[in-house]
């Protein structure tokens, strides 16, 4: 082996070994399901903090972002930000709370004190398909890296088999990394692997942006020569197009992802749905051992995300500056590939090495939470009322563990289903695909848990799921969806009227919680779930 590779290889490895190591030292002597998935109630505000940030920053923010900054050259991404802290705010405020009250492992058996079982159900039926298709879309993401390496290394890119082989291969390899020390050590093995890992993805965008950064010639002048200077509208813009009138106007405003208006609505509902009614992300918070510590890492988290976008944005605008003054003709022409290409080719041994570790630290951190809270969920909302009632704690432990590894293979099914379709698309752009998944479903859990939270009488189990189901079909008419899905088999199935938007990514949870909760509340309450939450 080229002896650079073998330094990048070993920093690879150490990575490995390390974060396999700590997870599992970390995770020992679980002994039962409170200690697996709520980690007892005991782990420290700042390590939560730590474990939100690696969840919500994925591979596909470590490519996708960088790509978006690379394809748009501004900052506008940036707006939706301003959401993001606002619903922390009022997540912290409105839900942390109510499910401490009610000592909840799964956020979803909220729902049954509130409404009743079915609505339970179908709130958790709809968490544990969209996330383990969401989380199984985004594995893909990590591989990009191994599929340059290949081209890198090998000196001929891969062809469309080849290509499958190797992502999928790497997906498989990170699923099973991940799941042994999910596995084996619940919760406390995720933060604390997350903890580990949120520092070197941090660290690894710093370095790379820095050294992105001196290897531009002229540094500040040239980057602002080549953009052609900053202006207002390259981190605020409104989306209303001067030149349309009335509706007209307003529709064209929906069709653009980045505003000043998705930021503060799109946005806002987008967290509010991700992390108030996620068990992936509302798990790790329930590890604190109250409220306000709780609070503290949501909230601080939120903050967080600001400087990290930037950051990756910062990236994806100075890789355009670099590539201007420097072309090069096997720049691959899909822009989430730009960062990882110049990580390969461009950065110095052993820092390439900590970047691509940095990559799978990304993937690996948001997919142990999601294989943790599928198997919580699975466990508490299926296992111990339907399959095996009279449960005792040491078949509920072992019953959530095999439930990891069910999922992790799942992942992998999807995760290859994923790479096939993006080989066959490869002009599809990361982050809507990503945020898209939850868009279409998570406007539905969000309104109805806000009728169970801010209504005493309203809402019922029946009501309920017909809110859901009618909720998730105005999104899919809003977003195009029937037409996305038969437009990846090359057909058409209907003609979207001019005078309805065709919205993009940022407002589907927005209205998918409007029609929701404005319908679930034409229902009324039995009596047995009156008191609600006060």
């Amino acid at each position: 082996m080229d002896s650079r590779l073998a330094i990048d290889s070993a920093v690879l490895l150490l990575y490995f070994v390390l974060i396999i190591a700590v997870g599992l030292y970390m995770g020992r002597k679980e002994e039962n399901l409170k200690d697996f998935a709520l980690g007892g109630r005991r782990m420290p505000w700042w390590a939560v903090l730590a474990s939100l940030i690696a969840a919500e920053t994925t591979a596909a923010t470590f490519f996708g972002t960088p790509g978006e900054g690379f394809t748009f050259r501004n900052y506008t991404y940036l707006q939706l930000a301003i959401g993001t802290i606002l619903a922390r705010i009022l997540v912290s405020y409105i839900f942390i709370k109510p499910y401490y009250d009610y000592k909840v492992y799964s956020i979803y058996e909220y729902l049954t004190a509130r409404f009743g079982v079915p609505t339970k159900n179908a709130a958790s039926a709809v968490f544990i398909i969209t996330r383990l298709l969401a989380s199984g879309a985004r594995l893909y993401f990590a591989a990009i890296a191994l599929a340059l390496a290949y081209e890198m290394i090998s000196g001929t890119r891969p062809n469309q088999t080849q290509t499958l082989v190797i992502y999928v291969s790497a997906c498989i390899a990170i699923v099973i990394l991940t799941a042994i020390y999910t596995t084996l050590g619940g919760i406390k093995a995720v933060i604390w692997t997350d903890l580990i890992q949120a520092s070197i993805m941090i660290g690894s965008a710093l370095v790379a942006l820095a050294l992105l950064y001196s290897a531009i010639p002229g540094g500040w002048n040239e980057i602002v020569q080549r953009h052609g200077g900053f202006h207002l509208d390259d981190f605020i813009t409104t989306g209303l197009d001067p030149a349309k009138h009335g509706w007209q106007k307003i529709v064209s405003m929906f069709a653009i992802e980045y505003t000043i208006f998705a930021g503060l609505f799109g946005s806002t509902f987008i967290t509010m749905g991700t992390h108030g009614t996620d068990q992936d992300f509302v798990q790790r918070m329930l590890t604190a051992p109250d409220v306000r510590r709780s609070r503290r890492s949501l909230i601080l988290s939120g903050l967080a995300d600001v400087p990290i976008a930037f950051t990756f944005l910062s990236i994806g605008l100075l890789l355009w500056v670099y590539y201007q003054a420097h072309p090069d003709p096997t720049l691959p022409k899909t822009p989430n590939e730009t960062f990882c290409h110049f990580i390969l080719y461009e950065m110095p041994v052993g820092i390439r090495g900590l970047l691509i570790a940095g990559i799978f630290a990304t993937a690996m951190g948001s997919l142990s939470t999601a294989l943790n809270a599928l198997a919580t969920s699975f466990t508490r909302d299926w296992y111990e009322p339907y399959i095996n009632p009279a449960s005792t704690n040491e078949q509920s432990l072992r019953a959530v563990r095999w439930a990891t590894v069910w999922f992790a293979m799942l992942m992998i099914i999807v995760a290859s289903i994923t790479s096939y379709l993006v080989i066959v698309h490869p002009t599809v752009r990361i982050i809507p695909i990503a945020l898209g998944i939850f868009g279409y479903t998570y406007g539905s859990l969000l309104g109805v848990f806000l009728c169970g939270i801010f209504t005493k009488r309203r809402g019922n189990d029946l009501g309920n799921i017909i809110a859901m189901i009618v909720g998730f079909i105005v999104v899919a008419i809003l977003s195009g969806l029937p037409n996305n899905i038969a437009g990846v088999f090359g057909g058409k199935l209907y003609t979207h009227p001019s005078w309805l938007p065709v919205m993009e990514f940022p407002w589907w949870i927005c209205f998918g919680t409007i029609v929701t909760f404005s319908v679930a509340i034409l229902f009324k309450t039995g009596r047995e779930h009156h008191p609600g939450v006060a």
